[in-house]
């Protein structure tokens, strides 16, 4: 007899004695632990033996059971991973707590679907055979963060599970060929291959159990040696990035200038401040931030081009660009002019050279994919519902003749989309974010983990700066070299510098995950065939 495998009464050949009900509190078990590996304190060594808890109570399971094992496993892991959703709607979005976690539940069931489509696939294979089942995982698992990817409007590939061992610098460096994707397909296989080690015939036990020790030293080699030639880059320049911390409105009553001419002072102050190294620095970054700047405000403009030109230097800044509503008939309704959610550049004189207007909106954020649900959930910010999506992503030019683009605040967890700039030129990434609507959560730590990601994925540096935290700076190889804390003003000189290259998954996009879609199209029909 084989030994007693971790997961107890559970070993594979014994899989069909198991109840119903242990198997959905399982899925459910492991959804929960999972989501620890994306909190500040944990680590992610869960992400390496949930997947293999789901899994174990998938195989030997009816098809009904395994789809909502897969769903269980979905939706608690929503509820624990990223419960701040339902805060910030009941917080800053007008509508009840109740109802806030009743849209976070919409939210879960769809994600929860994708996976919970997953584990009957799975299922279905291993009708075949266990060992088919749990090679098709993998690419199975993909399938399910490709849909969060893609769907339209409502997608929101947030905390896949790729985030997790990209925390190690060695294990990181994957994503330069396959993207996030590598690293989720990873985790799965190395579950699937957990499972597997005690699937087989009590005489192949020994075998795998050897195939097993293999993976995991190799595994642990890179995780723990591999660090150690991850390089670091030289930065031969500074951007001053300042967190202006300005707390979040709905709306911007009264007189705004007037009601902050002191935080405007402040923000000068800091943005001028002499520096304390030798290097001083060449660009300022100032965030998406909860204030009414726009350049048709006869107010903020002499403001900023003012600051520009003392600074003598560069300065980024996020606005809210008003432009003509090209769709206006003059006959219904339609405003004459339409914001979009932007950052802009002024040079060294003052004068506005670049504008960027965001392409990715957040919905039921900043505007509305289904307008009879938007009635239901009301604003998170003066503008929700208004803006409007730009067209294109804007690569500008600094004087120097180097190559940058910004990305604003959410667009930093579409991998393809943060390509497209790098593709289009771009030798340094700039990202601007509010991330104040998170409050207390771990949302503001999971979107830099994220944003950590595209810095590696492109190899270039990101300078990232937010209304609030954590604002940082991350070299091409992952190595964050500094960050502001959260909730706090201030100003930070941050280190940065520009690359050409371009990396495997920059010249080919997002090849790995639709070649594990393609893999996985073939296991389907595999499912559906009859054999002779």
């Amino acid at each position: 007899m084989a030994p007693v495998a971790w997961y107890g009464y559970l070993r594979p050949h014994r899989l069909r004695e198991t109840p119903a009900i242990v198997r959905l509190f399982l899925a459910s078990l492991s959804g929960a632990i999972l989501s620890l590996c994306y909190h500040n304190s944990f680590p992610a060594l869960y992400a390496w033996f949930c997947i293999a808890l789901l899994l174990s109570s998938i195989l030997g399971a009816r098809a009904v059971v395994a789809f909502f094992c897969g769903f269980l496993h979905g939706l608690v892991f929503v509820f624990t991973a990223v419960p701040w959703i339902a805060e910030t709607l009941s917080v800053h979005g007008g509508v009840s707590a109740a109802a806030g976690w009743g849209v976070l539940l919409l939210i879960g069931s769809v994600w929860a679907a994708s996976v919970g489509i997953f584990a009957w696939m799975v299922q279905r294979l291993s009708l075949r055979s266990y060992t088919l089942a749990l090679v098709g995982a993998p690419f199975l698992f993909i399938c399910t963060e490709v849909f969060r990817t893609y769907l339209p409007e409502i997608s929101f590939p947030w905390v896949l599970l790729g985030y997790a061992p990209a925390e190690n610098p060695a294990l990181l460096q994957l994503v330069t060929i396959t993207g996030v994707y590598g690293l989720s397909f990873l985790a799965v296989a190395f579950n699937a291959l957990l499972l597997w080690t005690d699937c087989g015939l009590p005489e192949e036990w020994k075998r795998r159990l050897t195939i097993l020790g293999s993976a995991i030293t190799v595994l642990l080699l890179v995780m723990l040696v591999g660090p150690r030639f991850v390089p670091k880059s030289e930065a031969h320049h500074i951007a001053r990035v300042v967190q202006a911390n300005f707390p979040e409105n709905e709306q911007y009553a009264g007189d705004w200038y007037a009601d902050h001419r002191a935080d405007m002072a402040e923000l000068e102050k800091l943005s001028l401040r002499p520096s304390p190294g030798a290097r001083q620095p060449d660009l300022l970054i100032w965030s998406e931030a909860p204030a009414p700047f726009s350049f048709e405000d006869a107010r903020f403009v002499p403001y900023i081009s003012r600051l520009a030109t003392e600074f003598r230097n560069p300065v980024i800044v996020g606005v809210i660009e008003w432009k003509p509503n090209t769709e206006a008939d003059g006959g219904g309704p339609h405003p004459a002019m339409i914001p979009y959610n932007s950052a802009a550049m002024l040079n060294a004189s003052g004068q506005r050279v670049f504008l960027y207007d965001k392409m990715h909106l957040v919905p039921f954020g900043e505007y509305e994919p289904f307008p009879l649900i938007h009635q239901v959930v009301t604003s998170v910010s003066e503008e929700v519902g208004g803006f409007h999506k730009g067209t294109e992503r804007s690569v500008g030019t600094f004087a120097n003749g180097y190559k940058f683009s910004v990305f604003i605040c959410y667009e930093a967890i579409y991998p393809r989309e943060v390509r497209a700039f790098t593709n289009r030129g771009a030798q340094l990434l700039i990202n601007i974010s509010n991330d104040g609507w998170f409050g207390a959560s771990a949302a503001a730590e999971q979107h830099l983990r994220m944003a950590r990601v595209r810095a590696v994925e492109n190899r270039r540096w990101l300078v990232r700066d937010t209304n609030s935290g954590l604002s940082a700076s991350i070299d091409p190889y992952g190595n964050v070299t500094r960050v502001m804390g959260r909730d706090v003003r201030g100003s930070a000189d941050l280190p940065y510098d520009f690359r050409t290259d371009r990396t495997l998954y920059v010249r080919f996009d997002d090849w790995f995950a639709w070649m594990c879609v393609l893999v996985s199209a073939i296991l389907v029909v595999i499912t559906f065939r009859k054999d002779k």
